[in-house]
């Protein structure tokens, strides 16, 4: 997944952070060109803040741009 175009992923699994990731639930993804090499994504999560976790938990998604928009005012 390239992170660099990649603006929001979904998440397929949360099974090692319950409480932070949100199965199913889209998320804003920050770039951070260190944590793609070592296969983690940088993520706004639940608590508000970005943190890193492993790439394989996501899949990246493309939104319209109108959505991108919308999500932008609101973060």
């Amino acid at each position: 997944m390239s992170r660099e175009e990649t603006t929001h992923v979904v998440c397929i699994n949360n099974t090692d952070y319950p409480s932070s990731l949100e199965f199913g639930k889209v998320y804003r993804v920050l770039p951070d060109d260190d944590a793609t090499e070592d296969e983690m994504v940088r993520v706004i999560d639940e608590s508000g803040e970005d943190y890193l976790y492993p790439g394989s938990y996501f899949l990246p998604i493309d939104l319209p741009q109108e959505i991108e928009r919308a999500l932008a005012k609101a973060s």
